[in-house]
């Protein structure tokens, strides 16, 4: 059977991951649950995108993915169902698939229509719209029964990293910030190898800090393991699991991590400037 998973602005102070976890239970007590997290910074769909994006690909093929972040309900905003890469996404029609998935395209579309009638109440759209959805799917059901087929959803993108020509620099900005305050940025390896294949040297550039060596791992920076703690605080940049550009402090953390240490919010630029030999990036076509 598929597995369940919830993500959610809601935090786990209040009732709300509770009441939709008891509403999914009261369908089936055979579900699997899974929290991939509930401490979603409140309507950030980028920090979320980031996240489910790089968890969903871990769980069975058909699994069921409820997102609610920005969800509240109002008669002028669909609900969803996505099938994509082979997983079900459940949540507002509120952009986040776009930022998720901007380089694959859905399988299908369809707008939720259980409980969209004019005198149907929706008080709380994760267990009143989602979980009925989501419980439909889980036991077979085809998404046509309980909504409609539609061809595009909201479509935002998230600022992408670019070349400077004449400066010779790759410029990217930080888009996320994670729980060890490792500052994770625009730059894919992919964009960083384009331009820096041919490199004689470059430099990574962010406020008044100047880095010069991308590390494959964040324990590289330790050279001596018998002294190991005297590299506590290293400043480092790698390329993390998610293939993204990442300014580090090794054993950092969000208090004492690369945000808090360099002073690094989500939105600041980063420079990769580069120093070529030849053919230029152009020239390789």
């Amino acid at each position: 059977m598929p597995v369940i998973t919830l993500t959610s602005d809601y935090g786990l102070v209040d009732h709300r991951v509770a009441s939709i976890k008891g509403k999914i239970l009261s369908w089936s007590e055979e579900v699997k649950v899974v929290d991939i997290t509930h401490n979603i910074m409140a309507y950030n769909l980028l920090q979320t995108a980031y996240i489910v994006r790089n968890a969903y690909k871990f769980f069975p093929e058909g699994s069921i993915h409820i997102i609610s972040v920005d969800s509240f309900h109002h008669k002028h905003r669909k609900n969803i169902i996505i099938k994509i890469d082979g997983h079900y996404f459940i949540c507002a029609d509120n952009g986040i698939i776009s930022l998720m998935f901007f380089d694959i395209k859905p399988e299908s579309i369809y707008e939720i229509t259980l409980n969209n009638r004019f005198d149907d109440q929706v008080s709380f759209p994760s267990t009143d719209i989602f979980v009925p959805a989501a419980m439909h799917i889980y036991k077979g059901g085809l998404p046509e029964v309980i909504g409609r087929q539609i061809q595009t959803m909201k479509d935002i993108s998230f600022p992408k990293a670019i070349y400077n020509e004449s400066e010779k620099m790759i410029v990217g900005e930080v888009m996320y910030i994670d729980n060890f305050g490792n500052v994770v940025s625009n730059i894919s390896r992919k964009f960083f190898d384009k331009y820096a294949a041919l490199q004689e040297s470059f430099t990574v550039r962010f406020r008044n800090i100047i880095l010069t060596r991308i590390f494959e791992q964040y324990t590289d920076v330790v050279t001596d393991w018998e002294r190991e703690p005297e590299f506590h605080g290293k400043s480092s940049v790698i390329f993390n699991d998610a293939e993204l550009l990442e300014i580090a402090i090794y054993k950092g953390s969000v208090l004492n991590g690369a945000s808090s240490l360099f002073g690094m919010n989500t939105g600041e630029k980063i420079y990769v400037c580069l120093l070529y030999t030849s053919p230029s990036p152009r020239d390789r076509g």
